[in-house]
């Protein structure tokens, strides 16, 4: 029962998810534009470097949003998975989702293609991971 509540939650999860990042209002703000950065770190940095000029919005939709979109999926991959129980399984997998995002939102116009998105959501996922570790090491010292 406790695996069937969780994939629901995944589920509802990655519903969220796709909603957010294809069918948001946002998205329809950047609809139609055409854009890529095959740079690593240069939009990050970015960030950081015109962050005074920048709505404060901006950092924290862009740099933080990234990375708290994909914990849950980094938590929740060991937690659905019993074969991904590692850090190096988790980002892969983070990884492929994002690229796969990314890819989808650069093809259908509605997002643009950064590499430094695909950095920031693995990231998201191997710190949703080391949530699970935490929360799976204080539950086992409870027991």
């Amino acid at each position: 029962m406790k695996k069937l509540i969780n994939l629901l939650l995944f589920i509802v999860y990655l519903s969220v998810l796709f909603y957010l990042l294809f069918f948001s209002a946002y998205r329809n703000g950047v609809q139609g534009i055409v854009d890529y950065n095959f740079v690593p770190f240069k939009t990050i940095t970015r960030y950081f470097t015109y962050s005074f000029r920048l709505a404060p919005t901006v950092v924290t939709d862009e740099f933080f949003g990234n990375i708290l979109a994909f914990m849950p999926f980094g938590f929740y991959l060991p937690v659905l998975f019993s074969k991904i129980k590692s850090v190096g399984k988790v980002a892969f997998f983070s990884f492929i989702l994002s690229l796969c995002v990314e890819s989808a939102q650069f093809y259908f116009r509605v997002g643009v293609f950064d590499v430094d998105d695909l950095i920031l959501n693995s990231l998201g996922g191997i710190i949703g991971y080391s949530i699970w570790v935490l929360f799976n090491r204080g539950r086992k010292r409870l027991s």
